[in-house]
């Protein structure tokens, strides 16, 4: 774990408002302990009401809200997507008028939901600068920023998102099941059909790579709503995966499974179900599903794009935006598959708890060390003015 310098802490607890307060890496990453106040999102329509299911757009983005907020520290993790570098430059000018640090995490070098690439770089162009300090998931991303941007973040990794009462009973769970010689499953997630994605280009190689090994099967999930009439009419992309996941349905070796919406409990059991999870990402940076996938234990094949190695994954094969080597694909799965069904990836549940206490701890402090050179820089100031 990387290490923040010890500081003394303030009397008063540090105020931060996140952007956003809700999310479950943010409420794993930072929530807890003392000495820190993580104040809820707002109501994008009534900021004077704490937020209901939507926070999006950011009330803690508008300057204009900022200026007027109680906060000592502003920390950004994601949802200035649609704001203009101007808007996030006045929105820095505001926080600096009122001695203000910001804190900005670097979930995403890349933004998976755009396939421009410049709308992001734009974005950071002005908050890497002028952020108070930085944070990073990764060695590769940290060493990303700092060749582009000349500063390196603080790597803390990401936290367990699997509460730990469920990553116990699903490990040992798994560990029963593979005493029983299970069926070894790859699982290919294709979700709602994101920007990110193209589970299609990987699907000839994967369907080879189970036929394979003996009794391999190939689990593909995908959103009911990817073949709603309406999507399909305006979008060639769904009509295209429904064709192609029609046409290997009922393949000896191929599951195709199509379903709702999962809820938390319904993912952990699907992940878990799963020897070997293949990431389908054509662009990123990190992934919240590899982690869910280690905390129940299921290896995770992944692309070489974006950090996935530097997160953990347990095997890489290459690709990039336009192309997959497939010979890289097919050998990663071959071993990933020869692998014991009983020996589990991902950490045990201890282990990620006392990882998870670690991140909350170096946040803190990281707070309280902002806070501290902001007090610092005003008083200079003030004595300057005198």
């Amino acid at each position: 774990m990387p290490q923040v310098s010890p500081v003394t802490r303030a009397a008063r607890p540090v105020e931060v408002v996140s952007v956003p307060a809700g999310h479950p890496y943010v409420q794993q990453a930072i929530a807890g302990g003392s000495g820190v106040v993580v104040h809820p999102d707002r109501d994008p329509d009534d900021p004077t009401r704490l937020a209901g299911d939507r926070w999006w757009p950011p009330v803690a983005l508008d300057p204009t809200w900022v200026a007027g907020a109680d906060l000592d520290v502003l920390h950004v993790h994601f949802g200035y997507d649609g704001a203009s570098p101007s808007d996030l430059a006045r929105l820095v000018d505001v926080l600096d008028d009122r001695g203000v640090p910001l804190v900005l995490t670097l979930h995403d070098l890349r933004n998976p939901h755009h396939e421009d690439p410049a709308q992001l770089e734009r974005q950071l162009d002005v908050l890497i600068p002028r952020a108070a300090d930085l944070v990073t998931l990764t060695d590769a991303a940290a060493d990303a920023v700092a060749r582009r941007w000349g500063r390196r973040p603080l790597v803390l990794p990401h936290p367990h998102l699997v509460d730990l009462d469920a990553m116990t009973a699903l490990r040992a769970e798994r560990r029963a099941r593979a005493r029983e010689l299970p069926v070894p499953v790859v699982g290919l997630a294709v979700k709602e059909l994101r920007r990110s994605s193209d589970p299609l280009r990987l699907l000839p190689t994967l369907v080879a790579g189970v036929e394979r090994h003996p009794a391999a099967r190939l689990r593909i999930t995908v959103h009911t709503e990817v073949r709603d009439p309406d999507r399909l009419a305006r979008d060639p992309a769904a009509r295209e995966v429904v064709r192609r996941l029609d046409a290997v349905t009922g393949s000896d070796r191929v599951d195709v499974v199509w379903h709702e919406r999962l809820s938390d409990a319904e993912l952990w059991r699907e992940l878990a179900g799963q020897h070997v999870a293949v990431l389908p990402y054509r662009f990123g940076t990190h992934s919240g599903w590899l982690e869910a996938c280690h905390d129940v234990g299921t290896r995770v094949l992944a692309p070489s794009s974006g950090c996935y190695g530097s997160q953990g994954a347990d095997a890489v094969f290459t690709a990039d935006e336009d192309h997959v080597d497939t010979h890289s694909l097919a050998a990663g799965l071959d071993r990933l598959l020869r692998q014991p069904s009983d020996v589990l990836a991902g950490a045990e549940p201890e282990e990620r708890d006392a990882e998870r206490r670690a991140v909350v701890a170096a946040h803190h402090a990281l707070y309280a060390e902002v806070v501290r050179r902001a007090r610092a820089t005003r008083t200079a100031r003030q004595g300057g003015a005198a």
